[in-house]
């Protein structure tokens, strides 16, 4: 794979791996994490004459996580012939289930999903599990994922090797180490809350009204740059993409209300450059681990401190350099200081910008806000037209035969 030389946390964790210890590790993100865990994972089926199945499950709280580790287990694992299934929501439950009657050797799923075919699947069981690997665990122990991880370690055996790895880490990890974890050593390579030295960070203070015309500002100083543009909510992403779109720039959009099979579809997008910006939230801000990015921007700035430190990791990864831009508004003001001072009290540098030259973009962009607003309320429309009349469809057919004359003339109606 290229790799010449371990990472400081790869050198540090994987001795005590390999010792059979329980491993807590902490490292900046982009630090090589994942190898980190895999590879002792890798050299104990090496040590095993017939490849035991099932010897590991790794938890990740993304389904593009997952994915990305499970290609990296097959790709480190290719040369003994390692297989992995994926399970994860938004992919039919009958495929995950045919790739688990053949018996993997590692298991890399969501929480829920995993949790359903452990409940549901009929033959499938953790009973021999060796390892289970929480990636992301302070993400993972959040109210959304609780019940069910707290479910899977009352199902699996209490004689494992358990790893947990994340950029950060919370009381919630404290207190499962000590529900879980044996004897745990920690392997901390940054500062509890730290970011690598190869990003270069600043910062636009702009009015609310006029965001849209500083993004488009920073934008237009770094053509054919891969941008990933950060906002708050599901809607933002799609607005965000069509409007830079009518302005001739290649986005596209990634947020939870998509198909599994668009997410998947926007990344490769993304990855292979026919598209150099990614808007998304912050579905993609933990372990991806995306080749070349150049620039992350927080268009909406993180209510949460530490989701500041996963948004700017996805560029600066595996020694390279990267530049992260943070566009404040008068009612964002407040997190950011927060975040400085979660960051060790450094200031972020803050830019001047000649306004006049600002607000020369500002029709042009309002126009193309406009449209791309236009378009999502028709799509949206549409779509409820479409649901109307499949719902009228179902009326027709499942009422008795002195109704469906009503029905029918309702729906003509509409």
């Amino acid at each position: 794979m290229g790799w010449k030389a371990p990472t400081r946390i790869q050198a540090e964790a994987i001795p005590f791996a390999l010792q059979g210890r329980d491993v807590i590790g902490v490292g900046q993100t982009g630090s090589g994490k994942t190898a980190a865990f895999a590879l002792p994972i890798i050299q104990a089926l090496l040590e095993h004459e017939h490849r035991p199945r099932f010897l590991a499950c790794v938890l990740a709280p993304t389904r593009e996580l997952a994915i990305q580790i499970a290609k990296q287990f097959e790709a480190l694992g290719s040369a003994i012939s390692l297989q992995c299934s994926v399970l994860i929501g938004g992919i039919p439950r009958t495929s995950q289930t045919i790739s688990l009657a053949k018996r993997p050797h590692v298991v890399v799923g969501t929480p829920g999903r995993l949790l359903d075919h452990l409940t549901n699947t009929k033959g499938f069981s953790f009973n021999k599990l060796k390892y289970l690997v929480l990636d992301e665990a302070d993400d993972l122990l959040k109210v959304d994922f609780q019940k069910a991880v707290d479910d899977i370690l009352n199902v699996i055996p209490k004689e494992r090797r358990t790893f947990l790895f994340s950029a950060t880490m919370t009381e919630k990890v404290k207190k499962l180490r000590r529900a879980c974890l044996k004897n745990p050593v920690k392997v901390e390579v940054a500062s509890k809350y730290s970011l690598v030295d190869t990003l270069r960070q600043d910062l636009y203070v702009v009015p609310a009204k006029y965001k849209d015309c500083y993004l488009i500002h920073v934008l237009n100083k770094m053509p054919g740059s891969m941008i990933m543009v950060f906002v708050r909510t599901c809607e933002s992403t799609r607005l965000l993409a069509l409007m830079l779109r009518n302005l001739r720039f290649k986005a596209i959009s990634i947020s939870g209300q998509m198909s599994q099979d668009k997410r998947l579809g926007a990344l490769n997008r993304f990855r292979t450059r026919d598209c150099n910006i990614l808007v998304c939230t912050d579905v993609a801000s933990r372990g991806l681990d995306i080749q070349g990015v150049d620039v992350v921007i927080n268009y909406d700035f993180p209510l949460n401190s530490k989701d500041y430190i996963h948004r700017v990791g996805r560029t600066a990864r595996a020694g390279q350099s990267g530049y992260a831009v943070s566009l404040v508004n008068q009612f964002e003001g407040e997190f950011f200081k927060l975040t400085e001072q979660f960051l060790g009290g450094e200031e972020i540098p803050a830019r001047k910008v000649d306004a006049d030259e600002i607000m020369i973009l500002h029709e042009r962009i309002y126009d193309s806000k406009r449209i791309a607003l236009k378009t999502m309320n028709e799509s949206g429309y549409h779509k409820r037209m479409r649901r109307r009349m499949e719902d009228d469809e179902e009326e027709v057919e499942e009422a008795p035969v002195s109704s469906r004359s009503r029905s029918l003339k309702k729906s003509r109606r509409r």
